[in-house]
């Protein structure tokens, strides 16, 4: 599968900045022409994906955030959130619908729920005092040329 393109950016995990994602993944997507479902999902997509890190690996604290997105000829795409936050001790456990570490804080818990299902793939790595890094992969639907 050839890359056709790819852009990586860091950014700091401020609240603000989740928009700033949302944008990034929306100008880097208009070229591939996804229609206007997946490009709404997967700007949600980001969006979960760049609050977790604000929220969970960086409580109380400001660090970077690592975006990284890549397009393939075949349209699909790839989009790459890393971070160097407290990191999850069990993945697992965090992947399951309504699971929070924030029950305070009215969180749902859905974070990772949401995003797998707006991919096709979804990769979840992390270690504990060193980070996480989510890889979600799409493919886009074909262009209608009608």
């Amino acid at each position: 599968m050839k890359q056709i393109n790819e852009i990586k950016c860091t950014f700091l995990s401020l609240s603000q900045n989740e928009g700033l994602a949302r944008s990034i993944v929306s100008g880097f997507l208009l070229p591939l022409d996804p229609d206007v479902e997946e490009l709404a999902d997967l700007r949600c997509a980001v969006s979960e994906a760049v609050t977790n890190c604000i929220v969970h690996a960086y409580r109380n604290e400001v660090g970077k955030i690592s975006l990284t997105l890549r397009a393939y000829e075949n349209r699909t795409f790839k989009m790459i959130i890393a971070d160097k936050g407290c990191g999850i001790a069990n993945v697992a456990e965090a992947r399951k619908p309504m699971f929070t570490t924030l029950p305070d804080e009215d969180r749902c818990g859905m974070g990772f729920s949401i995003m797998e299902s707006f991919s096709d793939k979804l990769d979840v790595k992390s270690k504990v005092g060193k980070g996480t890094r989510v890889t979600l992969t799409k493919k886009l639907s074909a262009v209608d040329n009608t």
